[in-house]
């Protein structure tokens, strides 16, 4: 008989981002087991990254693929990260996530969330992408829906909420999206969603 997530230990899941979405998706995916993480970043931990990130006083200053390997190896040190220390860019994109199942787009602007999904869905024929919409603020938990826009696009959000005066991003908002994001990669991996 197969282990209840076997699935999910043969699977590869990329994060593009490791901000306050990645962050959080990379940790709580790290503690279901997938066989592989692809984790992509080019910035580093900034002190104004802590009241939302997955990171630590002490790893400001850090790149945030070596932050977040430490940290995802004190949770799991078995688990199998592949880290890239890239900024995305559609000549890139193929190549860093050819392995991956399903990839989380974790990016804050809005154009790189277009650029990020439209290469993925047009390059990588089998790959699912999840990203999110609309989850500035506080409040409004039930707001953030998980809608599957096309057989191999899920989208996470309320898909209207942006980052403005008086409306930041909040670790409670963002982590609801983040795990709802985390959930739906799961369910693709145990063929919950298929893509066909």
């Amino acid at each position: 008989m197969r282990p209840v997530f076997f699935e999910l230990q043969q699977a590869t899941v990329g994060i593009a981002g490791l901000g306050g979405l990645g962050s959080n998706v990379a940790v709580a995916l790290t503690r279901l087991g997938p066989g592989r993480l692809v984790v992509v970043d080019f910035d580093c931990v900034e002190a104004d990254n802590l009241n939302r990130q997955q990171y630590f006083l002490d790893q400001v200053g850090m790149h945030k693929v070596d932050a977040m390997l430490e940290n995802l190896r004190r949770i799991r040190p078995d688990v199998e990260v592949v880290a890239h220390k890239v900024r995305l860019d559609p000549g890139n994109i193929p190549a860093v996530f050819a392995d991956c199942d399903v990839v989380a787009e974790c990016f804050d602007r809005s154009d790189q969330k277009q650029m990020l999904v439209e290469t993925l869905l047009s390059r990588l024929a089998r790959t699912v992408v999840v990203s999110v919409s609309g989850l500035a603020g506080y409040g409004r938990s039930n707001a953030i829906q998980t809608r599957r826009i096309s057989p191999r696009h899920i989208l996470v959000g309320d898909g209207v909420s942006g980052i403005g005066p008086g409306v930041p991003l909040t670790a409670a908002r963002v982590g609801i999206a983040a795990h709802h994001q985390a959930n739906a990669v799961i369910e693709v991996l145990l063929e919950q969603w298929s893509p066909d």
